[in-house]
């Protein structure tokens, strides 16, 4: 069998799959078995695959994904985010648009730790969006932050989907997490300032409201009390990682016991949230150890039947530029991430994709980066992003498809902005990995 008739049994199985409505593991882990079958000798092949596949879930770089997905969970499950998301309010005081800096600074926050982008926008969404269209906030300023947090919460450590790409893609969980420290900073800088320009352009966008007046005493109290302990953990294990003191998998125990800790001194730990937080994080960490199975055994079928090798040799026959390269696999996932989750798209593309990639000569962790954000835009990109019909569930009745489209493009073009930047100096994504 020629390799693009091996790679379109493999992939068009997968997608007849998952049209048919089977949930993404369970379609790969089918089209494995009948990969298996065909290219593996039949009965036995099949074996041998999911022999090796067991053996891809019992690597230490998989630690970090339950550990950082429970500190989340503990995170918001003891009330300890909305504590931090009502301290950052009363400090912004009567800033024009102060709610929406607190969607983007809060939201990051949880979106961070959550690993779901379109479970954050859920929540955000149905807490946020009726609360400042109460206060006269025009669309696009409450429903644009929202969808921008996902493209900070992708990158910023602690990122359980950076862990999982790593994983998948088999290169340094630390470096991938500590890459995107800067890009970070850089388009959260980006997201103030859009919305900043947002706000000097139109001000009844962002409508001013009394506010209770504090004094500088009451602010420092309020910062010291509520921010400081939950932003401070999450430096401390940034601070950690970067200068080797421990590992991701540490890091990740550490954010756990340090959540755990933080929650028991403000007497909010209670053995409900407890088992709300373990039972959430459950539920994600299986999927997501399904995922790498079936990226595994996936993986080991492309090499085994030559698909990969002849997709690699068909696409690096063209002799075109890496960099035009580069934009053909960003659209490819621009695409798909208008009709998949992100977590589908990596088991899709990583095997494929990061191959092609060492070929090109292409810095791992950078590439990594990039494709972490080209994931976060694609979900946004109208007209079919998820993200997008996401928010259009749980926004006000009377919100259209049109105003969700237009609140998203100027937080779209922060995104690509960042990736241009990245194209053009990639010295952004990799200084701090080099130390």
């Amino acid at each position: 069998m020629e390799w693009y008739e091996a790679l379109g049994l493999l992939v068009g199985s997968i997608m007849f799959l998952m049209a048919l409505g089977m949930p993404v593991a369970l379609a790969f882990l089918a089209a494995n078995i009948l990969g298996a079958w065909v290219f593996m000798g039949g009965e036995r092949g099949i074996g041998a695959l999911l022999n090796n596949g067991w053996g891809s879930l019992t690597i230490f770089a998989l630690v970090p994904i339950p550990l950082f997905l429970l500190m989340g969970e503990i995170f918001f499950q003891t009330g300890l985010g909305s504590r931090m998301f009502s301290a950052i309010d009363k400090l912004l005081g009567r800033l024009p648009g102060r709610l929406s800096y607190v969607t983007v600074l809060g939201g990051t926050g949880f979106s961070t730790l959550s690993g779901s982008s379109m479970g954050s926008t859920a929540l955000l969404g149905s807490l946020m969006v009726p609360e400042m269209k109460r206060r006269g906030y025009k669309s696009h300023m409450s429903i644009g932050p929202i969808l921008g947090t996902g493209g900070l919460a992708i990158i910023i450590p602690p990122s359980a989907l950076a862990v999982l790409l790593a994983t998948l893609a088999k290169i340094d969980v630390g470096a991938l997490l500590i890459a995107g420290v800067i890009p970070g900073l850089i388009l959260a800088g980006f997201y103030v300032a859009t919305i900043y320009i947002q706000t000097r352009m139109d001000p009844d966008a962002a409508p001013a409201y009394d506010v209770e007046e504090m004094t500088f005493g009451e602010k420092l109290g309020i910062l010291t009390r509520d921010v400081v302990p939950m932003i401070g953990l999450m430096v401390a294990i940034v601070i950690m990682m970067i200068n080797g003191i421990v590992t991701p998998s540490e890091a990740a125990a550490f954010g756990a016991l340090g959540v755990l800790i933080l929650a028991a001194l403000y007497r909010c730990l209670t053995w409900e949230a407890i088992r709300n937080s373990v039972r959430g994080a459950l539920r994600v960490t299986l999927m997501a150890y399904l995922i790498v199975f079936g990226s595994a055994t996936f993986s080991q079928l492309l090499a085994f039947s030559g698909a990969s090798r002849g997709l690699i040799n068909w696409a690096t026959g063209f002799d075109l530029d890496p960099t035009l390269m580069l934009l053909v696999m960003f659209g490819v996932l621009l695409l798909l991430g208008m009709f998949m989750e992100q977590i589908s798209i990596m088991l899709l593309t990583v095997p494929i994709f990061f191959p092609l990639a060492q070929t090109l000569g292409f810095d791992p962790i950078w590439f990594g980066l990039i494709m972490l954000l080209s994931l976060e835009i694609s979900f946004t990109t109208p007209p079919f992003g998820l993200l997008l019909f996401v928010m259009k569930g749980v926004a006000p009745p009377e919100t259209t498809m049109r105003e969700i489209y237009r609140a998203a493009l100027p937080f779209i073009l922060c995104s690509l902005l960042v990736v241009a930047l990245l194209i053009l100096f990639p010295f952004i994504a990799t200084w701090l990995p080099s130390l």
